[in-house]
């Protein structure tokens, strides 16, 4: 992607600077200046995969934003006026919405790239928050513009149409693993699932470290903290994990396939 010193970003979105080197002020921005067809974010940041030569040059001229996020800062807020998708290039956030009981409910958690508000496109604004768990690095790509080059090239647009079919099933299982499975089954699908995102980024499937919080994690499984700290318990006593503190290894993946069919008792 090129850059153009006119971008700009809403100016009351919480943000800090990639690095002092390159932007030293607080609040700065800059451009991505990545050459696409070296990034291992192809296809995601700029969705190149699949276009022309020629679209892949039109494409690339598209403006993007490099925003650096310290931990717990927030990259948009529910209620705000939807303007760009964000694709996470380095770290982990999580996307949280107010529940009637005035709690945070924690609905996902984001990783090097995947992409963030896709929720909004349908209603014109972010219907949840968006917080960095560590420092993290997001590109904010301009969907109007996203959306008028889509129109011009079917490449494009048949990737915006897989990533947000994508979204849809994501929300589908999640609806799934709410409604109809037991702590177990969910905290073995939590650990499985977030082994297989780990894997197609190139890191290993069965030891990383979890950096959300066992709260956050009881409170995307819609268990308690208790709950899913016993669980980790009973996981690590029945030798199909290794715990300490976030760090992870996963012993026994059969046998964590397994609960997903049959409970531990």
């Amino acid at each position: 992607m090129t850059a153009s010193n006119s971008a700009k970003i809403d100016p009351n979105r919480r943000r800090v600077p990639i690095g002092t080197a390159v932007a030293p002020g607080a609040g700065a921005m800059t451009q991505c200046a990545a050459d696409c067809s070296n990034c291992n974010l192809r296809g995601l940041c700029t969705p190149c995969c699949g276009l022309t030569r020629s679209e892949m040059d039109v494409a690339g001229l598209m403006v993007c934003i490099r925003l650096h996020l310290r931990r717990g800062e927030i990259l948009y807020r529910g209620g705000e006026r939807f303007s760009y998708l964000y694709v996470v290039r380095s770290g982990f956030l999580k996307s949280t919405a107010l529940c009637e009981n005035a709690c945070d409910q924690v609905l996902s958690f984001s990783t090097t790239g995947d992409v963030l508000g896709m929720d909004a496109i349908g209603p014109g604004q972010h219907i949840c928050n968006a917080v960095a768990l560590e420092e993290s690095d997001v590109t904010a790509i301009p969907f109007a513009r996203l959306q008028s080059l889509a129109r011009e090239m079917p490449g494009l647009q048949r990737h915006l149409h897989r990533s947000m079919s994508s979204e849809i099933v994501r929300a589908n299982g999640r609806m799934l693993l709410l409604g109809s499975m037991n702590a177990h089954e969910r905290l073995a699908m939590f650990l499985l699932d977030m082994s297989r995102r780990f894997a197609t980024r190139g890191y290993s499937p069965s030891e990383f470290n979890l950096r959300m919080s066992r709260g956050d994690i009881g409170s995307n499984l819609g268990l308690t903290l208790e709950t899913v700290s016993r669980t980790f318990a009973v996981f690590q006593q029945k030798g199909l994990i290794s715990v300490k503190q976030k760090f992870v290894r996963i012993v026994d993946r059969a046998g964590l396939e397994r609960l997903l069919i049959r409970d531990l008792n």
